[in-house]
């Protein structure tokens, strides 16, 4: 298995900066009240859409797999900064003809995308600097 490999750039703004995932290209960037262009999501929000992201994509993959009649799922991070803790608050949508056993599984199932356990894990991060 690969290693993801993000990188994230300054080069125009005061705050923008160029993001490649693999093949992608973002924009990153503060709002302009922070005083940044408001260019691209902050990076805070980013980790909110990748939550959001990882947990739909979770949640689809499962019922698909179980063949459960979900049309679709949305799912909303709201990130609320506070003095103890940076809490998520993940709201998750189905539309469909789940049964209350059903739905109780896809938020068991919701817990365990791979962002929510990296998040809700122990994370370790080292930084060395080149040049």
């Amino acid at each position: 298995m690969t290693r993801p490999v993000a990188s994230a750039t300054a080069l125009s703004g005061k705050f923008r900066q160029d993001i490649t995932v693999g093949p992608h290209t973002l924009a990153g960037d503060e709002p302009k009240e922070a005083g940044g262009d408001d260019a691209g999501p902050t990076p805070h929000e980013y980790l909110l859409a990748a939550l959001a992201s990882c947990t739909s994509i979770t949640v689809k993959m499962y019922t698909d797999r179980k063949g459960w009649p979900l049309r679709s799922v949305r799912v909303d991070v709201v990130g609320v900064p506070n003095a103890a803790a940076y809490t998520m608050i993940r709201t998750i949508h189905l539309d469909g003809d789940l049964d209350a056993q059903q739905r109780e599984r896809v938020l068991e199932i919701a817990n365990k995308c791979p962002v929510h356990r990296t998040l809700t894990g122990k994370i370790e991060i080292t930084s060395e600097l080149t040049g």
